[in-house]
Parts: C-alpha cells; structure tokens; sequence
C-alpha cells in the first residue's frame, strides 16, 4: 500500500555518513516535531537525479528553509559511501541531507519502488517528494514513470 496524504511515516533507518563512518537515522526521530521536504531519487550520479533533481533543492535550499522548513532531506537506495560522495560533488553540504535507505527498507515501507531492473539496478525508491510535519504527510507528489514535474524543488516551494 502507498502511503497517503495524512498518514504518518514509517520507522524505518536510513544512514547518514559523517566523520565518524556510517552512522544508522532514525525516521522517527528525523521527523518528529520537525517540517521536513523529503524526496527520493532512483539513483545518485544517474542523469536527471545529478543534472536537475539535487541541483534544484540544492539551489533553492535558502528559499524552502526560508518558509519553514527545519531539513531538507533526500534519499536513494544506494550505499552512505556513494551518497556521501554525491552529496560532495553537488555540494549539498549544509543545504540538503543525503541519506541512504541502502536495502531500500523505508522505500518499501512507502510503498514507492520500482523495477530498474532492465537498467541493471534491480529495486529502486521512485522519483517523488513528500512534506512532512511532525511524521505526518501533509504533501505528496509522486513522479509517473520517467517524468520530473511534481517532485522539484520548485514545484515543492509552491507547495509551502
């Protein structure tokens, strides 16, 4: 089942890298009593997720913390060693937190995966963004397959 406007998200831990190594985020923890933009890339470094996707947020990143926003927050099933490598060469340092959700645990708990199997990279999170207060889903915006409309950084700060 999808997760919907008005239900609350699920635990689930992510990881975040920091000097010390991997270190495991708990989601309940993450959003609790905090406005948080959260969006989800099917993979660091591939083509629309590097070119546009993190560019976006991380360019408007002054402007949605501006109306509120505690953290803004993104995530892909892939490793904390390659999000963290991501994260420098967009550097998103300071701006936008890169999080692993590496066996895609909390993407399954959404209910947004996909199949990029033909592409060589088996279940990936799909390609959307949520606004979320205290846990709850206030805003939900889930990309149709190959599209990039409803989950940017403009289109988030419209919602807000």
């Amino acid at each position: 089942m999808t997760i919907n406007v008005g239900d609350k998200l699920p635990q689930a831990t992510l990881t975040k890298m920091t000097a010390a190594g991997p270190q495991p985020v708990n989601t309940s923890e993450l959003f609790k009593g905090r406005k948080v933009v959260l969006f989800s890339v099917p993979g660091a470094f591939t083509p629309t997720c590097s070119a546009k996707h993190l560019p976006g947020f991380v360019e408007k990143a002054d402007a949605i913390k501006a109306k509120g926003v505690d953290e803004i927050v993104c995530i892909a099933v892939n490793d904390a060693f390659v999000m963290d490598a991501w994260s420098k060469s967009q550097h998103a340092d300071g701006k936008v937190t890169l999080l692993a959700d590496g066996n895609g645990d909390f993407s399954k708990a959404l209910g947004l995966t996909m199949d990029a199997s033909k592409f060589g990279m088996g279940t990936r999170g799909q390609r959307f963004s949520l606004i979320a207060e205290n846990g709850v889903v206030k805003k939900l915006n889930v990309e149709a397959p190959g599209e990039f409309k409803v989950s940017s950084a403009d289109f988030a700060l419209t919602q807000l």
